[in-house]
């Protein structure tokens, strides 16, 4: 029977002999209603699944030569070829070898006769199609695939043909995709080896061929030798004057026909490049040819002769043209991201190196005509773009490689590359020229550490261009060098957490930062000037400031003027934020050699910030509010920012001077906090006043001078804080000042012993301070709930919060600190955790309340467990277990959305410190910890998708496991005398098959990050403590959970895995090896549908017995690959056909 088209007035459209003809006809009217505007979805799914169903029958593919051959319709065209695709890819193996014959010579036939006059995708579909049959069938059934092109190629009249079906070879035999046997993809990749000598060599032919023709005819005359294209660095760079020569002859005019076969080789040699060994295929004549065609990126002499030609004859427009060079500089880029250059093959890069930096030379070259930038402006974005890719590639891959060749002038190629940089159009481009040179500056600066012996020698040869760069670069980010490009830069939009203007300062200072670490003295002398000239403008501010009647105003009102200072003040703000940024050079082993240069920089940054906090900057009226206000603010900010960077510096001149104690020091850290305390106001702007507030946080915390707590700026900062009449500040500010204080008072103090350390003062002191702030917390009670309460409900969560978050910053501050200073703290705390412990119950149903007790209660158990005590540790965690009972658990799950799940994440955190904790104290916990999370939590969660508290809740059963094994395992001391003899004792045995049956359901699951996580956790503790030795895991569950990893790699639910995943499979198995491959393996194979008996054994014979990890592993992506290509091909066998 012959396949029909289905017709409109059964439910199977047409008579099932309907002619060709008349299915042509009905195929063609479906599909021009299946893409009309007027169809309904209803309709369209009805047409698909008629055509579908079609496609599926024996022998449809008859009808659709016919259709091809017959139609012009490009819908009916591209149905038919995806009906061939689908049955050579899905059903091959069941077509009568009779069928595949004819389809082998009709298809091939139907592309020679019409590939001239088939719209180009449809053609490149056919292509596609007939590479498909060659991915099957060559060279065994098919054996004249790859000689046909070969043959296409070199007849003129199908060279662009042949070039397209080589291209789409390249794409689907090098690297095939899924469905096909692994056996067959190393096959193929070796036939297509085999041919790669043949097709470079006929590449290279195509090209050369092109340019000669075309070069004889180029009407331009040869350059002058006065006309600047050859010099001394030119004649450096390339060694051999006849190179330079050729590249010099002038680009040839190509007519669109050989424009077009030039495009295409170069795909083909740029696809070929992906794949194919760096080897002596690839000859110097290919090189130089795609050299020759890299330069039309970059001449824009030809191009203007081609717009000037090309309205008289049949030529390539500029673009074009330019096109050719991208797909050249393409070509060259996949050389170079080659990372392992055989030695054969490193003068050829060498010689690629000379001739790309011949074409950096004629992109940078500077005459009158034309100044370098609106060359690079003139050029096609994309052949910049590739430009930067390969300097990028040379840089990062292979400048160790070329910089001994005595004849590569690598200082001449930073003069180019710094001309390239600097003259970028766009700012993305400029950004991937800073990402070059910071690359630079990391490989000399590693290459200095592993040779110090020659640090100097080193450093000499680059001297000059690292200060250069440091100018170049300190120049670009000032307003006063370059105003228009940096006002076209975007300051409110955040796209990764950074404006754009942000992103082009941070990687400029980056830059600086790098050349001040390898040259200290030039960095600092040159930007220090810099920074001087700002603040002077910044600092002269004061003779502008009147009186008037609202308070104080800039006198500075010319528009001109204002405009200077706004550029002035935003240079100042970047130029104090470069100053920050090289505090870390001035620290550490350096600290004595440069103290000058900081001390110099530190006292003008004091200065600075006193300056805009008594003169109040922040408050003052300017002509211009919406520009002028926000620069002032911010140079006040980043003063106090930079002065931050220099606290180390401070800690390390505090402990230089601690006996002394100069009056020196005692001044820098007084007058800084003269300035600090005035911004600690409601008053003042939040960024000012978090930059103080950090400020402070530094010289507490990092500083710690002995006697801060004495300065008159900080007593007025305490009692501010502890004024239940003054305002609060803004949240994060509250927290930061509170955190402050409390640090003055709990850390000890730098290079004094202890009985020097006046804890009992500050104890008292510390006490007071948390009394002051919790005052009003310690007041509620657990009736503020109730519905009588006397307070609103919303104030007392305010008190709640404010409390909390304050105390909790204090807590998490201190976890790390010596144990005096924990035991004081957790002294002025007690009260506040033991009414919070009374308070959780009562609103065990407000989660946002809950949500932020169980955060301070965690941080406690992190920080403080030891000072709380064992009684009242235990208190706590029975309070929360009574709390959470199962009703309470799926309310806060199921109900409560996000806040509900994050507190039940909270208290599995907090079960998580407790199960850690050494010694026997909480063991008496585990039964009940265990209970909740199998019987309670567990259950709650399994079948749910979403990821919510799982994470938490695997931690949690994993570090019960990991820190409390012996709770599962005793280990005797005969059995460990004994090894391998006697098994450990097992003890708890239903509660640890449990936990690892939560495992092994956790693989099934599609949530990837929990999958990555648990495998992680399974390893670990066969790591730590060999659980997949266990006689338990051995017998009972090792090979169901390689049957669930194998299953997991077949389905390819998880596939960025596959490498972990392969791992741990090899990990279990090699418990067993034996039962792995005796046992394990042949069951697997048997219980496995979708595949034939015959198959089962390939698959079982190619499974080697190999031990070793890589190898083994590789046999089971080979096993998963062929498994799943077997069944693809037992998928699209005909319904009853007879397997041999």
């Amino acid at each position: 029977m012959t396949p029909g088209m289905p017709s409109e007035t059964s439910k199977n459209p047409w008579p099932v002999a309907a002619s060709e003809e008349a299915s042509l006809r009905a195929l063609e009217s479906l599909m021009t209603e299946f893409f009309h505007d007027c169809t309904t979805n209803e309709r369209k799914r009805e047409i698909e699944e008629l055509l579908n169903n079609f496609a599926q029958q024996i022998g449809a593919w008859r009808f659709c030569l016919y259709f091809l051959s017959s139609t012009r319709n490009d819908y009916v065209m591209m149905y038919s070829l995806t009906v061939f695709e689908n049955l050579i890819n899905k059903m091959w193996l069941g077509v009568p070898s009779q069928d595949k014959m004819e389809i082998r010579s009709c298809l091939p036939k139907l592309l020679l006769a019409h590939h001239k006059t088939l719209p180009y995708f449809i053609r490149n579909k056919l292509c596609k199609v007939i590479v498909d049959i060659g991915r099957q069938d060559w060279p065994m059934f098919y054996h004249d695939f790859f000689t046909n092109i070969l043959q296409l190629i070199q007849s003129p009249v199908t060279t662009p043909l042949g070039l397209i079906m080589l291209k789409t070879t390249s794409e689907e035999l090098a690297c095939p995709r899924e469905d096909l046997s692994v056996a067959r993809k190393e096959e193929l990749r070796k036939l297509l080896l085999d041919q790669v000598q043949t097709v470079l060599g006929l590449l290279t032919g195509i090209l050369e061929t092109v340019w000669d023709k075309h070069s004889v005819t180029a009407a331009t005359p040869p350059p002058s030798p006065t006309s600047g294209e050859s010099g001394d660095l030119l004649s450096n760079l390339l060694q051999s004057p006849s190179s330079a020569k050729l590249l010099n002859q002038p680009i040839p005019i190509l007519d669109v026909e050989s424009e077009y076969i030039c495009s295409l080789a170069l795909e083909c040699l740029a696809h070929l490049f992906s794949w194919i060994p760096l080897s002596a295929s690839i000859t110097p004549s290919l090189l130089t040819t795609i050299f020759h065609f890299a330069r039309f990126g970059c001449d824009i002499r030809a191009r203007k002769m081609a717009s000037v030609n090309g309205s008289s004859q049949n030529c390539v427009s500029g673009q074009e043209r330019g096109r050719l060079g991208v797909l050249a500089m393409s070509c060259i880029n996949e050389l170079m991201s080659k990372n392992c250059v055989p030695m054969e093959f490193e003068e050829y890069l060498l010689r690629m190196f000379q001739q790309t930096f011949y074409l950096l030379q004629k992109i940078t070259k500077d005459n009158n005509a034309h100044t370098v930038k609106s060359r690079l402006e003139e050029l096609d974005e994309s052949y910049i773009e590739k430009f930067t890719d390969f300097l990028r590639l040379f840089v990062s891959v292979h400048l160790r490689r070329i910089e001994s060749y005595s004849q590569f002038p690598v200082v001449e190629f930073l003069t180019l590359l710094f001309k390239y940089t600097f003259h970028q159009p766009t700012h993305e481009g400029y950004f991937s020229c800073l990402d070059i040179w910071t690359l630079f500056l990391d490989y000399l600066t590693s290459k200095i550490k592993s040779r110090l012996g020659d640090k100097e020698a080193v450093l000499n040869r680059y001297e000059d261009a690292l200060v250069l760069l440091l100018t170049e670069v300190l120049n670009r980010i000032q307003f006063r060098y370059n105003q228009a490009q940096l006002e076209e830069l975007d300051d409110e939009t955040l796209d990764d957490d950074q404006t754009e203007w942000q992103r082009y300062l941070r990687q400029s200072l980056e830059v600086v930062a790098k050349v001040m670490e390898l040259l200290p003295t030039h960095a600092f002398s040159t930007l220090f000037p810099v920074l001087q000239d700002n603040l002077e403008v910044y600092l002269g501010l004061q003779q502008f400031i009147v009186t008037s009647g609202s308070g104080h105003r800039l006198n500075i009102t010319a528009e001109n003027d204002c405009r200077r200072l706004h550029c002035s003040l935003r240079d100042l703000s970047s130029l104090l934020q470069a100053v920050g940024r090289l505090a870390e050079y001035f620290i550490g082993d350096v600290f004595a050699a440069r103290f000058n240069d900081a001390l110099t920089v530190v006292e003008r940054l004091v200065k600075v910030t006193l300056y805009g906090s008594q003169i109040k900057l922040y408050n003052i009226e300017t002509a211009v509010p919406s520009v002028l206000k926000p620069d002032l603010i911010d140079v006040h900010a980043q003063s106090l920012a930079a002065l931050q960077a220099y606290s180390h510096w401070l800690a390390q001149y505090c402990s230089e001077v601690h006996r002394q104690n100069t009056q020196q020091f005692v001044t820098l850290i007084s007058t800084t906090m003269d300035a600090i305390t005035p911004l600690i106001s409601t008053k003042v702007q939040d960024k000012l006043l978090l930059s103080a507030c950090h400020l402070l946080v530094s010289l507490a915390t990092t500083v710690r001078p002995v006697f801060l707590i004495s300065i008159p700026a900080v007593q007025k900062v305490f009692n501010r804080i502890t004024d239940a009449s003054a305002l609060r500040l803004v949240d994060k500010a509250q927290v930061l000042v509170c955190r402050a204080l409390s640090n003055i008072l709990l850390l000890p103090w730098p290079n004094l012993p202890e009985n020097e350390q006046q804890w009992p003062v500050r104890s008292i002191n510390h006490a007071s301070l948390i009394s002051a702030l919790s005052r009003d917390y310690r007041n509620l009670k657990p009736s503020a709930v109730a519905p009588q309460r006397k307070m609103p409900l919303d104030d007392t969560k305010l008190i709640i919060h404010q409390t909390l978050s304050v105390l909790e910053d204090i807590v998490e501050n201190i976890s790390g600190e010596s144990t005096k200073s924990r035991q004081i703290c957790y002294q002025s705390l007690q009260e506040s955790v033991q009414v919070s412990l009374a308070l959780f119950p009562a609103f065990i149903h407000q989660s946002d309340v809950t949500d932020e007790m169980l955060s301070f209660f965690l941080t406690l158990f992190r920080g403080l467990r030891v000072q709380m005590g064992v009684p009242f540790t235990e208190q706590i965690i029975q309070t929360f277990l009574n709390m959470f009972t199962r009703e309470q658990l799926a309310e806060s799950i199921l109900h409560e959305g996000s806040t509900g799940c994050r507190v039940v994440e909270k208290f599995l955190k907090i079960l998580q410190v407790v199960v850690q904790e050494p010694g026997q104290v909480f063991k008496p916990f585990l039964p009940s910890i265990i209970a909740l999370c199998m019987e309670q939590v567990y259950p709650i969660i399994a079948e749910r998708p979403s990821p919510d508290v799982k994470a938490e809740l695997f931690e949690l059963l994993f570090r019960t496991l990991h820190h409390n094994w012996r709770y599962f395992f005793k280990s005797t001391v005969l059995a460990s005398v004994q090894r391998g003899i006697a098994e450990e004792q097992m003890e708890n045995e239903p509660q640890f098959s449990a936990i690892m049956q939560a495992f092994g359901q956790s693989f099934l699951q599609p949530d990837i990050h929990l999958f990555k996580q648990n495998l992680f956790y399974l390893e670990t503790l066969n790591t730590k403590q060999k659980l997949y030795h266990k006689k338990i895991f051995r017998t009972a569950m090792l090979f169901q959970f390689v049957n669930v990893l194998l299953q997991v790699l077949v389905h390819k639910s998880h596939d960025l895995l596959q490498e972990e995943i392969g791992i741990a499979i090899y990990n279990m198995a090699s418990v067993d090896f034996d039962g792995f491959f005796a046992a394990f393996l042949p069951e697997f194979l048997t219980s496995c549908d979708g595949v034939d008996a015959n198959q089962k054994s390939v698959l079982g014979r190619n499974f080697k017995m190999d031990r070793d990890l890589p190898s083994f592993t590789q046999n089971v992506h080979r096993l998963v690959n062929d498994l799943r290509y077997y069944r693809l091909c037992n998928d699209s066998l005909p319904p009853g056909t007879v397997k041999l």
